[in-house]
Order: structure tokens, then C-alpha cells, then sequence
């Protein structure tokens, strides 16, 4: 064998174990007895030294060295490897194993302090998740910035100026339509009434076959935060039901089969190898939020939604299905970021990228954080928080550790918009089917011009290659502000 055919040996082994470790992160947030979390950590710590100790194994140096790339495939895998090794080497083991376990148990400290709304019961865990992130990031950086280090890891290429330049440039024009939309003398209503759980549940299931999950290689469970976990033939989705609020659950569903359906959808032949990923948060995050929200809250998807939830609900306080497109994309000063506006979403992450960014940074004290919360949310959003599930215990994000991991949700939007731009005009019938609950003119679109590719390219590389111009923020603001004129007669 080779130097490179036996790094890629290597790399398909350590690819199927860290399959198996996010298995058991997925069990965790659906399956696992609430008793099960301290042993849980230590099964996570487990698989990450295993996983630590082959990812920094002193071979893959040496195969580096001597591996030849053939073609354009096997320089994309080089590439992945010796970045990572590169990363990973310079994280000691110790370090790695007491993240992964203490996340681990974090988690479930967290659900639980969110069931009781529990901020001081949370702070401690917390405070020692950052602790260790801190530490990993000043080892990733040797000198340089320390969020830039740990954002690396989600959006390689990115770093916090340029996403904080991109913030300044979006912010003027998201603040200016959100204070058009909320003073405008038309205002949509909200859906009235309460929806049963299991008939939610399968219209989530049926939303979810329409945008092209194929159920054999996935399953669909509930979770207190909605989350797509697995690649290649094994993908699950989760979403989570409030009676009350059916598009919490419809919504969900649809993000998380972006994430699903961008990993079914890559090349087979990149299974457990590097290139068999999506190739970045941010990229990620654009298949799910076209799902969600070009596709998904289109008005001519919307439509056949309508007509779906008069059959399956009976009336709900909407009479028309152009009533319903404007409920479905009503714009309101909510706490949760999962169940935004497309006007205020970017708004959210703004606010937590600059509040994370000083954790990281030693500039916001985690004992300061509820404070800080509230204080910036009354700021940006004109709304106090009247409870901690509405606010700094929202979002499981940081008792993950996943600190860097944000701003790629806006970056996702972006790059969505300009997707969106070039599928209108590649697909001109687009509408037509969307109107029947076939989104596959779009699906098929994304998985033969972005998804099938995987890791191929790098991240601004593969949204360019699916658009066919380099992305920037443009599009997708020029989409709301036409979107939500139309919307609210501005």
C-alpha cells in the first residue's frame, strides 16, 4: 500500500468511531435515562481519548510526508487531514477528554436548569465549560486570537472581523425593515388554537418527505433543542411540539432536513472518509435555513401548508391561504431565536457572537452573563426578558461548548440568500411545484450543485461553485426587503 492509501485506511477507521461517538451524543438527547448523564461523560471522555490518540497519532505525520495526491478527490482529503492533525496535535489529550466529558454532563445540567428556570444552578457548569474552551483556544491559537481559533473549527477561513464587518454592514438594514414592518398599519395574526401533538408529529413527518428525507437512513424523535445528528445511511432529525405553537414543530422539522438532507445527499463514494461531511457550520446552516425559509415560507409553499392544516386541524383563525403566508412570516419582538423572523434571526446572533466572544476572551465574567443578557436584549429587541428559558438558558449551544459555532448561523443566511438567488433562476417552474408540496425541483437543484460535493471544496469555495458568483450578503437582504414589503405594504 501506499503512504496515502494506508493514511486513508487509518482515516475510515477514525472517521466510523467518531460516527459512533456523535451516536452516542444523539442517544443522549432522545433515548438516555436522565440517571445515565455522569456515566454517560465518562463514555464520552472514553471515546474522545480513543478518538484524541488516533487523530494525533505520529504516523499520520509521517503518510503526509510521502502521500501523493492523484487528483483533485484525493489533494481534498490531504488537505482535511493535515489540518486537523494539525489542529489536534496541539491540544494535549488530557485537555481534550475533560472537555468531552464535561459537556457531556453539562447538557443535561442544562436541560434540567431550564425545565426550572434555574439560571445559579446552571452558572457553575457553565463557568467550567469555558474554562476549558479558553484553555483549548489558547492552545489552537499559539499567540493569535482565541475565538478566531475556536470559530476555525466550525468555519474554516472565517475569523471574527470579518464576520463582526459583515454584522456592521447587515445591521443598518435589518434594524431600518424590522422598524418599517412593526409600524406598518397591516399586521398579520397569529394562528389560533391548540394542536394535538401526535397530529402535529405527522404532518412533521409528511413535511419531512416532501423536502426529499429519505426515512430509510433516518428517524424522527423529539428533543428538548431540535438538532440533525449521523452522515452517509445513518442521518436522525429531531424537533420538539408546543400545542399551542404548531410552526414551532413544522419549522423545526424542515431546518433540521436541510442539515439531514445535505449529508444523505453527498457523494457515496466519500463515506468515512473527510470529504463525507458537510464541509462547514455555515454551510450546513444555508441548506437548512433554505429549507426553511425561502422554500419552506414561500407563498407558494405555504399554500399547499394551508391547505393541509384546514384538512388535518379544521379551522385555526386564518381564512385564506395568502392570510396564512402572512401568518407564517409574521414578525414579532420574540425571546426565542429558533422560532425568529427571518427579519430578527440575524439580530439574535449578532447579540450572542459579541457576548461569547468576550467569555472567550476573559472580557464578560460567566457569573455576568444573565445580566448582560437581558440588558443587551432590552437593547437590540426593545423587550425584557420576563423568564431564563426565554433568555440566557435558551439555546443549548454553550453548555456544549460549542463557543464560535453562532455566527455561522448568519453566515448559513447568507450564503442561503445567494443559493437562493441562482435557483430562482436556474428553476423557473419552481413555484408551480412548491404549490403541490414538491419542493424536489429545489432539493435536486442543492444536491447536484452544493450537497453532493461534500468536503470537496472549501467552504466559500462550494457556495461559489453552486451559485456561480462569490457570496456576500447583498442577496439575501435584498430578499427580505422584498419579501416583507410585499408582506406588510411597505
Amino acid at each position: 500500500m501506499s503512504a496515502y492509501d494506508e493514511l486513508m485506511a487509518f482515516q475510515r477507521e477514525t472517521e466510523a468511531l467518531g460516527q459512533i461517538a456523535g451516536r452516542l451524543g444523539w442517544d443522549q438527547e432522545t433515548m438516555m435515562p436522565r440517571g445515565a448523564a455522569e456515566q454517560r461523560g465518562d463514555e464520552m471522555a472514553a471515546m474522545e481519548g480513543v478518538l484524541h490518540a488516533r487523530r494525533t497519532d505520529p504516523r499520520i505525520g509521517e503518510w503526509l510526508e510521502k502521500a501523493v495526491a492523484a487528483d483533485e478527490v484525493a489533494a481534498a482529503h490531504l488537505r482535511h487531514i493535515r489540518r486537523s492533525y494539525a489542529r489536534s496535535v496541539k491540544v494535549p489529550a488530557a485537555l481534550a477528554q475533560e472537555i468531552a466529558r464535561v459537556t457531556s454532563v453539562a447538557q443535561g445540567i442544562w436541560a434540567e436548569a431550564r425545565a426550572k428556570e434555574d439560571v445559579p444552578g446552571f452558572l457553575p457548569i457553565l463557568a467550567e465549560v469555558v474554562r476549558l474552551r479558553q484553555r483549548e483556544a489558547e492552545c489552537l491559537a499559539q499567540g493569535g486570537d482565541p475565538y478566531d481559533a475556536l470559530m476555525d473549527d466550525y468555519e474554516p477561513g472565517a475569523n471574527a472581523a470579518v464576520i463582526g464587518a459583515m454584522f456592521d454592514r447587515m445591521r443598518p438594514r435589518l434594524v431600518a425593515l424590522r422598524e418599517k414592518v412593526l409600524g406598518a398599519a397591516r399586521q398579520p395574526v397569529a394562528v389560533q388554537g391548540s394542536f394535538g401533538a401526535e397530529a402535529q408529529m405527522r404532518m412533521a413527518r409528511d413535511l419531512a418527505t416532501a423536502f426529499g428525507y429519505d426515512w430509510n437512513r433516518g428517524r424522527l424523535d423529539l428533543a428538548v433543542h431540535p438538532f440533525s445528528s449521523g452522515s452517509a445511511d445513518d442521518v436522525r432529525i429531531t424537533t420538539r411540539v408546543v400545542e399551542t405553537e404548531p410552526f414551532n414543530c413544522f419549522y423545526s422539522t424542515i431546518h433540521e432536513v436541510g442539515h439531514a438532507c445535505y449529508e444523505l445527499g453527498i457523494d457515496p463514494d466519500y463515506r468515512l472518509t473527510p470529504l463525507g461531511n458537510g464541509v462547514s457550520m455555515g454551510v450546513h446552516e444555508s441548506q437548512s435555513r433554505i429549507y426553511e425559509n425561502q422554500l419552506g415560507r414561500s407563498r407558494a409553499f405555504t399554500g399547499w401548508m394551508f391547505s393541509q392544516m384546514r384538512e388535518r386541524f379544521g379551522e385555526f383563525g386564518i381564512g385564506s391561504a395568502e392570510a396564512f403566508y402572512a401568518s407564517v412570516n409574521r414578525v414579532t419582538p420574540g425571546y426565542i431565536r429558533t422560532e425568529a423572523d427571518e427579519v430578527q434571526y440575524n439580530l439574535h446572533i449578532m447579540m450572542r457572537f459579541d457576548l461569547e466572544r468576550d467569555l472567550i476572551k476573559g472580557k464578560l465574567a460567566v457569573r455576568d452573563l444573565e445580566e448582560a443578557w437581558n440588558a443587551r436584549f432590552l437593547s437590540d429587541f426593545g423587550v425584557a426578558v420576563d423568564r431564563p428559558s426565554h433568555g440566557l438558558l435558551q439555546d443549548v449551544h454553550w453548555s456544549c461548548g460549542l463557543f464560535g459555532y453562532f455566527p455561522t448561523y448568519s453566515l448559513g443566511n447568507v450564503y442561503a440568500g445567494c443559493l437562493h438567488r441562482a435557483l430562482r433562476e436556474d428553476v423557473p417552474g419552481l413555484d408551480e411545484a412548491l404549490a403541490k408540496g414538491d419542493a424536489a425541483p429545489a432539493t435536486g437543484w442543492l444536491r447536484e450543485r452544493l450537497q453532493r460535493h461534500g468536503g470537496l471544496r472549501t467552504p466559500r469555495e462550494t457556495v461559489a461553485h453552486a451559485c456561480g458568483f462569490e457570496p456576500d450578503e447583498g442577496p439575501l437582504l435584498d430578499y427580505l426587503e422584498a419579501k416583507f414589503g410585499a408582506i406588510y405594504g411597505l
